[in-house]
């Protein structure tokens, strides 16, 4: 008899491209009513981007550090300030991590228990970022009671 039992198979929630896009919408939106010019971007869990904007007048910089916000937070399954906090608190040897942007506004996205992406926002300037950013994640919930409806 085998002693590893597991499973053949599992099912993990996916996020579509119209949520992405919507979630990107949110961010935009978010930005806009606070003055801030960003760039953001949705990824899927694998860190896979699935949608991306840049505002106008966002500086040239910002598309390359949302994406890789975003991804930070799918693949580590936590917001990328928690990296960047590891390394301002005396622990660089977590920038050898590759593929990671260790900076603040990059969120996971949680449907169901499970993280099925995130976003990542860069413009709006450390904890301003994170705040749009977590409001775009948080906006799946609103965006499935309206598909609800």
């Amino acid at each position: 008899m085998n002693q590893y039992l597991f499973p053949v198979s599992y099912s993990i929630e996916q996020l579509s491209l119209g949520a992405a896009q919507a979630i990107a919408a949110v961010a935009l939106d978010t930005a806009l009513q606070n003055g801030w010019r960003i760039s953001v971007a949705v990824v899927d869990a694998s860190g896979q981007l699935i949608a991306f904007a840049k505002q106008d007048g966002a500086i040239g910089i910002t598309p390359d550090v949302a994406i890789g916000k975003a991804k930070t937070a799918a693949l580590l399954k936590s917001p990328s300030k928690h990296f960047e906090d590891f390394i301002n608190q005396g622990q660089p040897s977590f920038l050898s991590t590759p593929g990671v942007t260790a900076l603040e506004g990059g969120v996971p996205i949680e449907w169901n228990d499970q993280i099925i992406g995130a976003v990542g926002v860069s413009g709006a300037h450390g904890v301003n970022d994170s705040t749009v950013a977590t409001i775009a994640a948080n906006s799946i919930y609103q965006l499935n009671q309206r598909e609800m409806e």
